[in-house]
């Protein structure tokens, strides 16, 4: 076989979580751009619309913009029910919405805000994980993708509670690829520091010191989660489970 065609994802169906911007987005378009079929999944009902006309227009492919709060657990159980009444089937799910709200003191965090962080950043993605990746074993198995992050492994004071449901997540890929193994495998991508919108409220100081801390001199550009993503989605990842790849310019090397 050619190399390049263990990548290729004709016939499959790709649910992305929080995939109407910055990585989520950049992995809907290069699913759909090796043959998926996709669905499109974030609370913005509106945003995962467009971004759903523009995927059938430039490639082809059929898409599907589902309204998604991620730390709900009826959503979960919408979205999965969505999903396969509509294509049939599941192959793939990136587990990818997330929240990382900025705080005052630790002690100064509320319960509510301390519960949504973990509802929408662990809670929703084992529960969506749990539901897919059941059915997926049940078929032809499946690839499932979670989004976790470098704070899980390097936390700032600022994102506690972030940090440790990323962590959680971390945990949660190695155990579901055990229980959902040998049919469905289970990865993990780590992101560093990405140029996406939450970049937007860096200041100028923070990106200063991110650049001078990676050995690549700068924060990821959102399309460079693509390479990981694709060969995690693909075939070209058959003998890969339960691995948490990091993806920072090397900053945590």
């Amino acid at each position: 076989m050619n190399p390049t065609q263990s990548f290729d994802l004709q016939g499959r169906v790709a649910v992305v979580t929080g995939g109407s911007r910055g990585l989520g987005r950049e992995m809907v378009l290069a699913f759909a751009h090796q043959g998926a079929d996709v669905v499109i999944a974030s609370r913005k009902l509106e945003a995962c619309q467009a971004l759903a006309e523009e995927v059938e227009g430039e490639t082809g492919r059929r898409a599907l913009a589902v309204g998604f709060h991620a730390g709900r657990w009826s959503d979960c159980d919408a979205l999965a029910e969505q999903a396969y009444s509509h294509f049939g089937r599941v192959d793939i799910l990136v587990n990818n919405a997330g929240m990382s709200p900025l705080f005052g003191k630790v002690e100064e965090l509320t319960e509510a805000l301390y519960d949504k962080v973990l509802s929408v950043n662990l809670k929703g993605p084992f529960r969506l994980a749990s539901l897919i990746g059941s059915r997926m074993a049940a078929a032809e198995g499946g690839s499932i993708i979670n989004i976790s992050s470098t704070a899980a492994i390097d936390p700032s004071p600022a994102e506690a509670p972030y940090a440790a449901a990323k962590a959680g997540i971390n945990n949660m890929t190695v155990s579901l690829a055990r229980a959902l193994g040998p049919a469905v495998r289970v990865n993990c991508i780590m992101p560093g520091p990405f140029g996406t919108d939450i970049s937007k409220a860096w200041s100028p100081e923070m990106v200063k010191m991110v650049e001078r801390r990676a050995p690549l001199g700068r924060i990821g550009r959102p399309n460079e989660i693509v390479g990981a993503a694709l060969y995690l989605a693909s075939e070209a990842s058959s003998f890969t489970s339960g691995a948490i790849i990091k993806i920072d310019g090397g900053i945590g090397a």
